[in-house]
């Protein structure tokens, strides 16, 4: 999705606003020109007052096709800021896999009243889907497949494939009278088939298949890695319940990307950029606390060298470099590892490849930067000796930085603590530690 459009829109408005006939004209630009899920970007870059009035500019097609982009605390906001006569029009339109992506963010008469106006399809659909666990296949199978009884001709199936199918649609599932998944069929090899017989060998009945029951993160694992653009769901008898398509794996992947990509900075995951000021303060005080701790813990550390500090203050000036150097180093590794951890890249197999990697690196890095800052710390000070201790804490922290960067996420992953969340707090602990350890200690070994 490009957004290169967003900053003149957001622009736009900002100095048309006070001007109805103005105003108009770039609404509907901006219906015309920008996806709903941009649209819905848009709105968030506005304080509650303004987006309020932005939004009822727009038509109800659009108000109802944004309301489902909206991350959920911006739909929080707009649902309590709207009276319910406002708000209840954007609930009548929901099939029942769009409810399931809002019902954490709807109180309970919404989603009551959304699946008052669904059909008794949809409403069914719905309750089956809300059986199943936030992280179950079920609860994120989608129901456009297209399956086709087992003993229909092929004149009547090629008719079915005739018309709009769903989109992601190149087989046809083929189930028996209790609908139990027995093959399927490609789309191309049913209209390319010229009788009952050559339609029939057609049929693959050794299909992979995922079950209703199966974690959402590995299945979309599994269908990414497949050539298909979706996989059929079956149920603990072997029914066919619905499928599960590439957009859903790919948003799913995407979604647990971004959360943990917003977790190591210590927010909370799809946080308004205008949302309450009290409960952002909340949310982001909880960090900022442990690691104010862990900044108490370096210092007390520090304080150690005390004596060693007052006799060659060089050392105070020096210590930034030192705790800065090794924290990038370690940052860069972390991110890479809790991407890795994200996706499934890293296992047991693999991690002793992904640590001599990072040594590898670490190494070529710190003999460069150390050069570099030993030479300028030679230059400044005119200390070989000083030059020396600055060379080896640099090489030796960011080594341990590269080590804690793959360590750190790694085994807090293993007792089920989200690196994400205090991967980033944990290295730089590590890190500013041991650099500060090794440098004042060289200091007070060479230079008293």
């Amino acid at each position: 999705m490009s957004l290169e459009l967003l900053p003149d829109y957001i622009e736009k408005i900002n100095n048309n606003f006070e001007n109805e006939t103005d105003i108009k004209d770039v609404i509907v630009e901006v219906e015309q020109e920008l996806s709903d899920e941009q649209i819905a970007l848009l709105l968030e870059s506005f304080p509650i007052k303004l987006r309020i009035e932005i939004w009822l500019s727009f038509s109800d097609e659009t108000q109802q096709n944004v309301f489902i982009e909206m991350k959920p605390e911006s739909r929080e906001l707009l649902l309590n800021a709207c009276d319910d006569e406002l708000c209840f029009p954007l609930l009548t339109k929901l099939d029942a896999v769009d409810l399931l992506e809002l019902s954490e963010s709807l109180n309970d008469r919404f989603i009551d009243y959304a699946v008052s106006k669904m059909t008794a399809k949809q409403r069914s659909l719905y309750k089956k889907s809300c059986d199943y666990a936030l992280d179950e296949v079920g609860h994120w199978q989608n129901f456009t497949e297209v399956q086709i009884p087992q003993q229909l001709k092929l004149s009547a199936v090629k008719k079915v494939c005739s018309k709009n199918l769903p989109t992601f649609t190149d087989v046809i599932y083929i189930v028996d009278d209790n609908a139990v998944l027995i093959g399927e069929i490609a789309l191309n090899a049913i209209f390319k088939a010229e009788s009952e017989e050559e339609y029939k060998s057609f049929i693959n009945t050794d299909i992979e298949y995922i079950s209703s029951n199966d974690d959402i993160a590995i299945a979309s694992d599994k269908l990414i890695d497949s050539d298909t653009s979706a996989l059929p769901v079956i149920d603990e008898n072997r029914c066919l319940t619905g499928r599960l398509d590439l957009p859903t794996a790919y948003r799913y992947r995407e979604q647990i990307a971004e959360t943990q990509l917003i977790q190591a900075a210590g927010l909370v995951e799809e946080e308004d950029l205008f949302g309450n000021v009290w409960q952002s303060s909340k949310n982001r005080a909880v960090w900022l606390g442990i690691n104010l701790v862990t900044a108490f813990l370096a210092s007390w550390f520090i304080g150690l060298f005390e004596a060693t500090i007052q006799q060659v203050v060089a050392l105070a000036v020096l210590m930034p470099v030192v705790a800065s150097m090794g924290g990038i180093s370690g940052s860069q590794t972390i991110t890479l590892i809790i991407r890795g951890l994200a996706l499934g890249q890293i296992n047991d197999a693999n991690k002793k490849n992904i640590i001599a990697k990072e040594l590898k690196v670490g190494a070529i890095n710190g003999v460069l930067w150390a050069i570099v800052i030993g030479a300028i710390t030679f230059v400044w000070f005119d200390n070989p000796l000083l030059s020396l201790t600055i060379f080896i804490s640099i090489l030796g922290n960011i080594l341990i930085a590269s080590l804690s960067g793959v360590w750190v996420p790694w085994m807090l992953s293993k007792f089920n603590i989200d690196p994400a969340l205090s991967g980033s707090v944990v290295l730089t602990t590590v890190t500013d530690i041991f650099g500060f350890i090794v440098f004042l200690g060289l200091g007070s070994l060479l230079l008293l």
